[in-house]
């Protein structure tokens, strides 16, 4: 029978739904995660009597037709990139984008990874890195023997030194916006690496038209809604179970039929 390949495309398809699910709730407390959504498409069709065919000699048309569908497939893993809530954590170096953009970040290969966790510290060189020791960029150095440390809304960074009234700027940060942030590559460790899907980088000032601005002492909370995770997953169970007692009642029929006599 078909509907039991049928309904077990609808029991694959509601395993990767709660896959996604689950990883959006592991990633709750994740700073600057942004979540995902499993988007499905109906398979091919069998045309058993095709719409629009003639029924007669004198030219009747069939109006809808047969056709008998063959399941369900994945079609993509959105990425909802609504922003997360800014939480305050009075870090020196905790930085979050208020508005559209992502930190440029300079991965050991050469290559420029991009992210929305601005959660950074400095290093043994007192330059500005992630969690990883990625160096942010523009690269950005505190000097020794300083006393504070302000970054602007427009990425200006300045510092306070030892003995000096007036603040010294040290550097300009930058942020990078894609015209398809969805079609980031996620690479982990809150990283995203431009794709073809995403297209190339824009980049320029904090602050700029299209582009957001900095908040010092805060970072970006995770965007997932626990509510919304429960209910979703509540919804992808209900249609697993639905699926399963398609393949229990397709069995049942086949039985009663192997029990025919003639």
């Amino acid at each position: 029978m078909r509907a039991l390949r049928t309904a077990t495309t609808g029991m694959s398809a509601q395993q990767m739904n709660v896959e996604v699910i689950s990883n959006n709730i592991a990633n709750m407390n994740t700073v600057g995660f942004k979540k995902q959504r499993a988007e499905f498409q109906d398979l091919l069709y069998q045309n058993v009597e095709r719409m629009g065919a003639q029924s007669s000699e004198t030219g009747t048309v069939v109006p809808t037709g047969i056709q008998i569908g063959n399941g369900v497939k994945a079609g993509a893993t959105y990425r909802i990139m609504t922003q997360g809530s800014p939480t305050r954590t009075e870090g020196t170096y905790d930085l979050a984008i208020e508005g559209k953009g992502y930190f440029q970040i300079l991965m050991p290969s050469g290559e420029t990874a991009y992210t929305r966790a601005g959660n950074f510290s400095v290093n043994d060189q007192g330059q500005l890195v992630t969690d990883d020791g990625y160096l942010v960029q523009p690269a950005i150095t505190v000097p020794q023997g300083i006393r504070d440390v302000a970054v602007s809304k427009t990425g200006q960074v300045q510092v306070v030194q030892d003995g000096v009234t007036e603040p010294t700027i040290i550097g300009q940060l930058e942020i990078a916006t894609f015209f398809n942030e969805a079609g980031l590559e996620a690479m982990g460790d809150n990283l995203f690496l431009e794709s073809g899907a995403s297209g190339a980088p824009s980049i320029s000032t904090p602050g700029d038209v299209g582009y957001g601005t900095l908040l010092q002492g805060y970072i970006e909370a995770s965007n997932v809604d626990a509510v919304s995770e429960i209910t979703s997953l509540i919804v992808a169970q209900r249609a697993y179970e639905m699926n399963s007692k398609v393949i229990t009642t397709a069995d049942e029929m086949l039985s009663v039929a192997g029990q025919l006599r003639s």
